[in-house]
């Protein structure tokens, strides 16, 4: 079956030359519209990953997707890296696992460039500290509430003077992820980094301030308030330790979720510090011993005694004494001597000093406050039914709270348990889902659609009617030539002036011969009626060929 029919073909040869090839060039153009609209709409739409990089981020960012696969553009206007919309979670993702954008800021990489020739002590000390910034705010945006971070570093000259040197000071500004924010122990994080990170900086002296103009940290550095924030967090803590067990003891027993805990601790933060001594009497220790003992023994003919008034006395009566009994020469002698002892001894008692620093944080009373729902169970008629737990049950369950909580009367703690029926919450409403024309696929599907379109419009508006128009004029033709060649009785030769056609040649029309005379008188009065011209030429051949 031929592509083009043969009417089709005599219709596009009896065209003159210069509209043949009009009529070839507005052909080739539709097809190449038709062929451009096609791609078009196979071309994904793009969308804008990343805006605002500088000229290092993004020569990062597209050899990243080069290496990934991942289709990209760069917008001639802006500079932005664009992706497909279907993909830019995949690339941000991706990109994300590459450390990628780094961002504007840059760290002790900057030491590493040429700093020229003649720089001066000020330039080289202004840009560490910019590099030293660079850092810590790379560091805090490692975070991941934060999203980016700049620091600013205010380090004085140092001074020989004492009364003349002046602290460094920080000031941090984080741009944190929408719906995030920074509780007070990640506040204190960064401050305690930042102080860490430069000599002398002093907590006190780092402020911090989120995106919103809002302080997060507190320059006073009152030590009072300090410490009042960490009691309190840990109150809570050991609040919801409690409340944690009583759930976790309880759920599986009346199910999940138809427990409801409280726990209050009332907390004795006072810190008291306790130096004693003690004395045994009863255990005594000798410590030490000292003796000392002096003996004299001598004979004396004169005098002798303690000088004084007493040996200067006179001496006594004179008495007699009777040669008889006397049985030698008699000497008077004297005999004195002196001893003398002494002792020293030392004794230590038993002592004990005890210095005791009592820990603050002792529980003075705990009240305990807990909830029960109902329990469910099935009816006669195989029915869940809600009823309430019998007076030994929540008994038991008292019992059961008192043990996980550590229950001291003495303390005056209070387990209180309640049976009540909860209200069933309603069922939240459904997310509305996103309408057809916010879906991210539609305008695929409209590309798609627009191109499917133009395609048919170029096929069926523009090809089909031409070649119609070509095959009417091929089939007018052959029925001028066969009324032509009826009327004169044979055949019609169509010269080079007769018809004219691209290939130059001078084909031989031969039509069927006419059934009567009347179709055939009509047929010519329709050849002479739409091509005159050519009519003429025929007769003025027939004449010269008859002459």
């Amino acid at each position: 079956m031929a592509m083009v029919k043969q009417e089709t073909v005599q219709g596009f040869q009896g065209l003159p030359a210069l509209r043949q090839i009009g009529l070839m060039i507005g052909l080739a153009a539709s097809v190449a519209l038709g062929v451009a609209v096609v791609l078009w709409s196979q071309e994904p739409n793009y969308t804008v990953l990343y805006a605002g990089l500088g000229n290092k981020d993004a020569g990062q960012v597209v050899d990243a997707l080069k290496k990934t696969g991942i289709a990209f553009e760069i917008d001639q206007q802006s500079g932005a890296v664009m992706v497909a919309s279907n993909r830019v979670r995949d690339a941000r993702m991706e990109l994300a696992k590459e450390g990628l954008p780094e961002g504007g800021s840059m760290g002790f990489e900057m030491l590493q460039k040429d700093q020229g020739f003649g720089t001066s002590q000020f330039i080289e000390t202004a840009r560490y500290q910019h590099a030293l910034e660079g850092e810590l705010s790379r560091t805090i945006s490692t975070l991941r509430n934060v999203e980016s971070a700049r620091v600013h570093l205010a380090i004085p000259k140092r001074s020989v003077f004492l009364r003349d040197r002046a602290s460094p000071t920080a000031s941090v500004m984080v741009n944190l992820y929408s719906g995030r924010r920074l509780n007070e122990e990640q506040v204190s994080a960064i401050v305690h980094l930042v102080s860490s990170s430069v000599p002398n900086l002093e907590t006190a002296k780092v402020t911090i301030v989120d995106q919103r103009g809002n302080l997060l940290s507190n320059g006073s550095g009152s030590s009072g308030m300090a410490a009042s924030s960490s009691q309190f967090s840990y109150n809570r803590k050991l609040e919801m330790t409690y409340t944690d067990r009583i759930r976790k003891l309880l759920e599986p027993i009346v199910g999940p979720g138809r427990i409801r805990a409280t726990v209050n601790a009332d907390l004795d933060f006072t810190v008291t510090e306790r130096t004693q001594e003690n004395y045994n009497p009863d255990l005594p220790a000798l410590r030490s011993e000292q003796v000392s003992e002096e003996t004299s023994n001598e004979k004396s003919e004169g005098a002798s005694g303690i000088p004084g008034a007493l040996s200067n006395q006179p001496a006594g009566q004179p008495s007699l004494v009777d040669p008889s009994t006397s049985t030698g020469d008699t000497e008077t002698t004297s005999m004195s001597g002196n001893k003398s002892t002494r002792s020293v001894r030392n004794y230590e008692l038993d002592k004990t000093i005890s210095h005791t620093k009592l820990a603050s944080g002792n529980i003075r009373r705990l009240s305990v406050a807990v909830v029960i729902d109902n329990k469910q169970e099935l009816d006669e008629n195989e029915e869940l039914v809600s009823k309430p737990w019998s007076a030994d049950e929540l008994e038991r369950f008292t019992t059961l709270i008192k043990e996980s909580v550590g229950f001291n009367a003495r303390r005056g703690d209070t387990v209180n348990v309640i049976n009540a029926s909860f209200v069933v919450p309603p069922e939240p409403e459904p997310v509305p889902e996103l309408s057809l024309m916010e879906q991210p696929w539609i305008w695929d599907v409209a590309k798609q659609a627009v191109g499917a379109l133009g395609l048919l419009i170029v096929v069926f508006g523009i090809l089909k009617p031409v070649m119609r128009s070509l095959a009417e004029k091929g089939e007018q033709s052959a029925q001028q030539q066969a009324a032509l060649a009826a009327a004169g009785g044979g055949e019609v030769n169509a010269g080079g002036q007769d018809q004219l056609s691209l290939s130059g040649g001078t084909p031989q029309l031969a039509g069927p011969q006419a059934n009567s005379y009347e179709n055939t008188l009509e047929t010519a009065k329709t050849v002479v009626n739409d091509d005159p011209k050519r009519v003429a030429q025929v007769v003025k051949n027939w004449v010269g060929e008859d002459g």
